[in-house]
């Protein structure tokens, strides 16, 4: 059967549709624009984050689609939208001293992307098994820990202190509404958050006024703005057209990438929390679908690799399987491929929209502060999840020792500096002290250790 063929049917209520099925094209249509607003979000915010472009980000992630479907042959139903797994990396990239532009940032991450693509092949031909040996559950759980709560301090000094009280209400109405509203709606929170504090970001501006605080864009001292300060921008903006421009940093905004031993050192554990969250999402589609996905375990995380890969080559942002995405599909029950070539095709038509781009742009830093703030802790509250999930042990000393200064040094930015053009800092010495210190102490506890781990546990 042809890949682009898809068996048209029309389930009974509550029936699923399976990857190679589809609704009628109109319904297809509908479902796919579903998608797009799931992913929009956090699509679009974490490429502000990292100073890259968003429009950009969003036509990419509609082309890293396709092509991830292409590679796994359309038996894994997943949308690419921006990772988060590099947010943490470019940030400490952006603070180096130098080797620190946008291009650098997207010439790290590109490796980052070929090194995931390799681990899929090994897994494609090897299988998982080495893997899970070099990364078992207790170690992969630190690396992504340590990642999320790394990125504290962007929240603290730079977002939050633009406009405090904007912070605090979009980040209560995101908590809120990720917990509280049914269905469908709690996936689209970050979406929500968004329009929330934009409008009451414009409601604050009518009525108080303008503030006085440090935007990184209008220079490095404090200053009366709008908290809209850039929605003059907006109506300069053509309807139609490719990415173009220059970022915040003079750089281009499709640029080619420059490389950097250590912005490339910095992007590396990334990579291991994107082999964890490609592996989880594709073990959730097994389970919902009820089909055997292990054979594409490693083209999916391949294709992950290549599409990141391909994105950073022309200053896109970097990609992975969408968990919002796989909610839309739980509700639904609704597992077509074809969905999400459709949802694909929204993207890119919205990358090619520059005043969409431009009101993207335009978010105030005070809703920036209000988001990631709870999505860095989310992040960050995954690796305890991958633990919790996989019954780690931490009355065994060999866990909580042997993860503890990993996660301390990456999460307060310990560094080790080897010269004056090259150190380890932050969540790559981290990442490097996790998975030495785990696998040094490993297997080789001696008698009659472990009394005060055990005591500490509270294990009786």
């Amino acid at each position: 059967m042809s890949m682009f063929k898809w068996d048209v049917v029309d389930p009974a209520p509550g029936e699923a549709v399976a990857p190679h099925q589809r609704l009628a094209w109109g319904k297809t249509v509908g479902l796919g624009a579903q998608h797009v607003v799931a992913m929009f979000g956090a699509t679009f915010v974490f490429p502000i984050i990292m100073g890259l472009d968003p429009n950009l980000a969003i036509m990419f992630s509609g082309l890293c689609t396709i092509l991830f479907l292409l590679i796994v042959s359309n038996k894994v139903p997943s949308y690419l939208g921006t990772s988060a797994s590099f947010v943490a990396s470019v940030a400490a990239i952006r603070g180096l001293s130098d080797n620190n532009d946008s291009s650098y940032v997207t010439g790290a991450i590109l490796v980052g992307g070929l090194v995931l693509a390799a681990v899929g092949l090994l897994v494609h031909f090897g299988g998982s098994a080495l893997i899970h040996r070099i990364l078992p559950p207790a170690v992969t759980g630190a690396v992504v820990m340590l990642i999320g709560f790394n990125l504290a301090p962007v929240v603290a000094t730079i977002y939050w202190p633009q406009d405090q009280w904007i912070a605090l209400l979009t980040a209560t109405f995101m908590v809120a509404a990720a917990v509280m509203l049914p269905g469908f709606w709690s996936r689209i929170a970050v979406f929500l958050a968004l329009i929330f504090g934009y409008v009451l970001s414009w409601v604050f501006d009518g009525i108080f006024g303008s503030i006085n605080s440090v935007v990184p864009a209008l220079g490095a001292e404090a200053t009366d703005h709008d908290r809209l300060w850039a929605w003059d921008t907006i109506g300069k903006a053509e309807w139609i057209g490719f990415p173009s421009g220059t970022l915040s940093d003079g750089v281009s905004v499709v640029h080619a990438p420059s490389f950097s031993l250590t912005a490339i050192l910095l992007v590396l554990p990334g990579v291991i929390a994107l082999v964890a969250e490609n592996t989880g999402h594709v073990k959730a589609v097994a389970e919902m679908t009820g089909q055997d996905m292990d054979p594409y375990m490693g083209r999916a995380i391949g294709a992950d690799g290549l599409a990141t890969a391909f994105a950073s080559a022309f200053g896109g942002s970097p990609t992975t399987t969408y968990a919002e995405n796989i909610g839309v599909m739980g509700a639904t029950r609704v597992y077509s491929t074809a969905a999400y070539y459709v949802a694909a095709a929204v993207a890119i038509l919205l990358g090619l929209c520059p005043k969409f781009g431009a009101i993207v742009n335009a978010t105030p830093g005070g809703v920036l502060g209000g988001i990631t703030v709870v999505l860095y802790g989310m992040i960050g509250l995954v690796g305890a999840k991958i633990w919790v999930e996989n019954n780690v042990d931490f009355g065994d000393p060999v866990n909580l020792v042997g993860l503890a200064a990993g996660i301390i040094a990456g999460v307060g930015g310990v560094s080790l500096v080897f010269t004056d053009d090259f150190q380890l800092s932050g969540i790559a010495l981290g990442t490097i002290l996790v998975i030495v210190y785990f696998h040094m102490v490993n297997g080789r506890r001696g008698a009659g250790t472990g009394h005060t781990t055990q005591a500490l546990s509270h294990k009786e």
